[in-house]
């Protein structure tokens, strides 16, 4: 057990296992769940919070620095410290679009969900669409330079693959 009055531990099991009785479980559990190496860690606020508040904003902090760093490594936005405030909202608009479109495209294509952004990016970067305009004054597109990711969200999207 861990000897720290400011920490509350509680843990629960379920067991289907036909060998080990309820005692027999929580016994195995402690063994070898318990190593005294669990750790903890500490929020500190110059606010007032509950400790469900800043565990709340903690979690949202964390979000946003997520999506900050796809913003800066998967969607590679370029440094923003130089810019106007214009071309910094610009970009931000852009980035954010782009991770909506990313977004979107892991909820449809359920088998690109755990695919990284990157890849996918890559992947639609390296689609080549050529529009040939006919005689008659139609259009025809041809997609080329197919790989197993741009094309699934092709057929998702109802694309002509």
């Amino acid at each position: 057990m861990i000897n720290n009055a400011l920490v509350y531990v509680k843990f629960t099991f379920q067991t289907k296992l036909r060998e080990l009785g309820e005692k027999e479980a929580l016994k195995y559990i402690k063994k070898h769940s318990i190593t005294g190496r669990e750790g903890f860690f500490c929020l500190t606020s110059s606010e007032n919070l509950t400790l469900e508040q800043a565990l709340q904003t903690y979690r949202r902090k964390d979000s946003i620095e997520k999506m900050i760093n796809s913003l800066k490594n998967e969607i590679e936005i370029k440094p923003l410290r130089v810019w106007t405030d214009n071309s910094f909202d610009g970009a931000m608009l852009i980035g954010f679009l782009a991770q909506l479109i990313m977004a979107v495209i892991k909820y449809e294509c359920k088998d690109l969900r755990n695919t990284s952004i990157k890849f996918i990016k890559i992947s639609l970067m390296n689609l080549t669409v050529t529009v040939e305009f006919l005689p008659k004054g139609g259009k025809r597109e041809i997609f080329s330079n197919f790989d197993p990711i741009n094309e699934r969200i092709l057929i998702q999207c109802g694309a002509p693959t």
